[in-house]
């Protein structure tokens, strides 16, 4: 039966957010008690902006862009803070995600990742709030993590956050800024594989009046692998000022500037299978890669970001983001037609491939966020309008040819490098997108909140997709509006209950086996939930149910020899399960983050379907200072996942593997920190999606911490 329009909450939303602007901008005085307006009071004159206080309160704005306090958002929602990060030797970002609850960390070649949620590659990455949605859902090479004050992992339906996405989540790196006070640290490490790395981290308040603030961080690691011949070198650094323009004004300004260099690197993953089913065993240190193989990535982007205080509860902001990559790759894959290995390790091809590329992108946000008074209580709202455009560039080299390799294992001599010819390019396309936004969060009782949001996007895209193909998009156009609903309900002062629903929307670069491109995916997720606090809100439970449907999700469904590529079919995927999340303190010197994701994933005809994402997981980390010797602190960290497989590929049972770390502070200023990962030196393979690559074994690294 449907509710009374009088008094359903949608009704009630949209009178609120028509009334928002008009109530909430700074026509009238507010007292600091009460938020209402006095009676006959005048607009007293606006206070100097406290940019100190700023800086020290930052608040997420999580998954609905509001903000709002992790427990008070209506999905789920996991933070790998900077300790976590440090204490157990997350340096990259791969190594971080894997810690996440729900995340899988599909690391199917040596420099491309795919992040999974839920079942669904996570296909939206950002920088403090910002970013384009990523190709395919693949990270290239991986970021240093010192760069950044935390990682938010939002799990679930992103198109809140950019109009445009998916059933899986939204990864969300929140940069360090500049703080109030002088002071640093710097960080030497030494570790297995000949790993070498260092650090620094320095604040710098730069006027007397503590205004003005810059920060410098820079990280510097050079390190071999268990893999063979595989080297990396990775130069990471970052630049913000921050300061005050006026009485009412704060500005920041920052560059970012990462170079990774990899020698040797996996271009596909190793083939195992027989043609009896079996599987060869090969060393952990197996690898396809030839001595002359090199995958560079080079990125840089510069930001400016304004926030000008309209009164006490409205402010407006503008941030402007350009980034530009480029890389360079010399590469050798090597494959089968079969699938399969001849039962002597024969019957490998080689494939030498060569190419440039480059990137650009810009982003351009502006928005409008700050309380209102309407029906006697106070809301949230945000409006906002938003335009990003990304252009990329590859071009390939002549002159490959397709050698019969020796049994695997070869070693990394057997081809020699080819006499590259002219270049061409493959690929050359470009993706804007323009959105106008709107999101609110409304008190419709004491304890019931909703959240409603709207996205309105216009996407166009020219030129070809990402891996080429020689089909033109003939500039594209999609337009799309998405609605997103959440209610909270606060059960006790501590515990509430929530649930939210957004419709999901993802364009495609995919391509069927005729070659032409895919049909953006369309789908429905929801979740419902219980979040609690616990031990003087020190630490926080979340249960959640979830269910998604997207259909036309792009699956892949063959491989296309003569044009070398994959090819793939539009499919109707659902997922639902469950999570279950507790993280925070127990105890004043005790932390503790714990995750277990359960799901089920079907295909149009009901069965099981992407058989290579785990069904569940478990993730745990907790450590505590020991209290019989203060200065020692311990921690370990557990992964565990079910079982996966690819159906005529490799398989990999359930396995569980744990890290570990010891630190000592020697004085006030020192600490010495030993890092072990894999402590049982489990064998593993740690992706089956497109073949097989394994895990490193167990590593060691010693770092020394000094305070600055």
């Amino acid at each position: 039966m449907k509710s009374h329009p009088k008094h359903h909450p949608l009704a009630i939303a949209s009178a609120l957010l028509a009334s928002g602007l008009i109530a909430g901008l700074p026509a009238h005085a507010q007292t600091a008690e009460t938020g209402t307006s006095a009676p006959g009071a005048q607009a007293p004159e606006l206070s100097t902006v406290v940019i100190k206080a700023k800086r020290e309160n930052r608040v997420s704005k999580g998954a609905t862009n509001l903000p709002m306090e992790v427990k008070d958002t209506p999905q789920s929602i996991s933070t790998l803070d900077k300790e976590t990060l440090r204490d157990f030797g997350a340096t990259d970002s791969n190594d971080a995600l894997r810690f996440g609850t729900g995340l899988t960390v599909d690391e199917w070649e040596t420099n491309r990742t795919s992040y999974s949620s839920r079942g669904f590659d996570i296909m939206l990455t950002q920088i403090d709030g910002l970013g384009m949605t990523n190709a395919w859902g693949i990270a290239e090479s991986q970021l240093d993590t010192y760069l950044f004050e935390k990682i938010e992992l939002i799990r679930g339906a992103n198109g809140l956050l950019t109009g445009v996405g998916n059933a899986s989540g939204t990864i969300n790196y929140v940069r360090k800024r500049p703080t109030g006070k002088d002071g640093g640290e710097a960080q030497f490490t030494l570790g297995s594989y000949g790993q070498k790395r260092v650090a620094l981290d320095y604040n710098k308040v730069l006027s007397k009046d503590g205004q003005w603030a810059g920060r410098l961080v820079v990280a510097q690691e050079d390190k071999d692998s268990h893999l063979r011949a595989l080297h990396n070198q990775r130069t990471a650094v970052s630049g913000i000022v921050e300061g005050q323009v006026g009485d009412n004004g704060i500005l920041a300004l920052g560059l970012t500037y990462q170079d990774s260099k990899q020698r040797s690197p996996m271009w596909g993953s190793l083939t195992l299978p027989y043609a009896d089913g079996s599987l060869a065993e090969f060393d952990v240190s197996a690898s396809t890669a030839q001595d002359w193989t090199r995958w560079n990535n080079r990125t840089q982007s510069a930001f400016v970001e304004y926030t000008h205080a309209l009164s006490a509860d409205w402010e407006a902001k503008l941030t402007l983001n350009h980034a530009e990559g480029d890389d360079s790759a010399k590469l050798f894959y090597a494959y089968t037609f079969t699938g399969y290995l001849n039962d002597d390790n024969t019957g490998l091809y080689g494939w030498p491939y060569r190419s440039e590329g480059r990137s650009s992108s810009n982003i351009v946000d502006a928005s409008l966020s700050g309380r209102f008074h309407a029906f006697g209580r106070q809301h949230d709202a945000l409006f906002g309008l938003s335009h990003s455009k990304q252009k990329s560039l590859t071009e390939a080299y002549a002159g490959a040819t397709f050698p019969v390799l020796p049994a695997f294992p070869y070693a990394g001599d057997v081809y020699a490098e080819p006499a590259w010819g002219a270049k061409s390019v493959t690929a050359d396309g470009d993706q804007a997108i323009t959105r106008l936004y709107a999101a609110s969060r409304l008190q419709l009782t004491d304890q019931l909140k909703g959240i409603v949001g709207v996205n309105a996007i216009t996407l166009k895209r020219d030129g070809t997709a990402i891996y080429g193909g020689g089909t033109n998009l003939d500039n594209e156009t999609t337009k799309k509006t998405s609605p997103y609903v959440g209610l909270t309900y606060d059960l006790t002062p501590d515990a509430l209950a929530y649930a939210s629903y957004s419709d999901i929307f993802q364009a495609q670069d995919q391509r069927d086996v005729n070659g032409a491109f895919l049909q953006p995916m369309k789908g429905v997720n929801t979740e419902v939930g219980v979040k609690a606090e616990w031990l003087g809100r020190k630490l926080l439970t979340t249960f959640a149910l979830f269910s998604a449907e997207q259909r036309g999700l792009a699956t892949e469904a063959g491989f296309d020899p003569v044009a070398q590529r994959s090819y793939y079919e539009p499919r109707n995927v659902k997922t639902r399960g469950f999570e279950i999340e507790a993280s925070g303190r127990v105890g004043t010197d005790t932390r503790l983050t714990a995750g277990f994701t359960s799901m089920k994933l079907t295909g149009p005809d009901g069965n099981d379907i992407y058989e290579w994402v785990p069904r569940r997981t478990l993730k745990l980390l907790a450590d505590t200072r020991v209290a019989a010797l203060p200065q020692l602190r311990v921690g370990a960290g557990l992964r565990w996942q079910s079982d996966i497989t690819k159906v005529a590929g490799a398989q990999q049972d359930a396995y569980t593997l744990v890290d570990a770390f010891v630190a000592y502070e020697l004085t006030d200023k020192a600490t010495l920190r030993l890092n072990v990962k894999n402590l049982a030196d489990k064998k593993y393979i740690r992706s089956v999606t497109y073949g097989a690559i394994y895990g490193a074994p167990r590593t060691a690294a010693l770092t020394l911490e000094y305070k600055l």
